[in-house]
């Protein structure tokens, strides 16, 4: 694999300048503001991610505050009982999208959440405390405690919510396979493993987010 000098060095030749390039890079949320996010706004962007899976992003988000509303601001206290007569209503309220199997995955995820916040205070000192030099880790583990969030789920999830991980997308695959770390999309764990070892390598050397070398590397994709 190349290193991040060859990296940044395409990138900036791709931008034209250290600063343009920089205008294109996220930038996470740090960890006391990861600390700071309440466990209800966790549980919505959680839902928001399972309800956005296969369908489009502004269906969803335009009719995210009626999920709000019938889902108690997404208060996990108050979810997590929300039992299948109550969840077969919502089937019949034409102002959210009607979807048995994600509907079922709110009160599931939402017991995930305080199981965690019981253990570690919160679910954002979880989120915070998870080294991104095992982000892969915290991929599996949301897939694995909580409801439909496999897949590209748990990454963009955590995206969503500014912690930092890498995602890997079509473009993000592109790259890692030109650089014969790997040549398929990674969902075995040696892949992903492999993976994580590249990033960690390019973080190593620069010091940068996950994220802005996930983009990066998107970049060298020629279209």
């Amino acid at each position: 694999m190349r290193d991040y000098k060859w990296l940044h060095e395409y990138c900036l030749n791709r931008f034209g300048s250290a600063s343009a390039l920089e205008a294109h890079l996220p930038v996470p949320n740090s960890p006391a503001q990861l600390r700071a996010i309440s466990n209800d706004r966790y549980l919505s962007a959680l839902a928001r991610r399972v309800f956005r899976a296969g369908l489009k992003h502004s269906l969803v988000d335009a009719k995210w505050p009626m999920f709000e509303e019938v889902f108690f601001r997404f208060d996990p206290e108050k979810v997590v009982l929300m039992g299948a007569e109550h969840l077969e209503r919502l089937m019949q309220d034409a102002r959210i999208i009607r979807h048995l199997g994600k509907l079922k995955s709110v009160p599931r995820n939402a017991q995930m959440i305080l199981d965690i916040s019981k253990e570690k205070g919160s679910f954002g000192h979880f989120i915070a405390d998870w080294p991104v030099t095992d982000i892969v880790g915290l991929w599996k583990y949301l897939a694995k405690h909580g409801h439909q969030l496999g897949g590209m789920s748990a990454p963009s999830f955590l995206r969503m919510v500014g912690k930092d991980t890498f995602i890997p997308t079509y473009d993000v695959v592109a790259g890692l396979n030109a650089q014969g770390i790997i040549d398929k999309v990674p969902t075995s764990l040696k892949d992903l493993a492999t993976v994580q070892g590249a990033f960690n390598q390019w973080h190593a050397e620069s010091g940068r987010p996950m994220c802005q070398l996930s983009l990066m590397l998107a970049y060298t994709v020629n279209h």
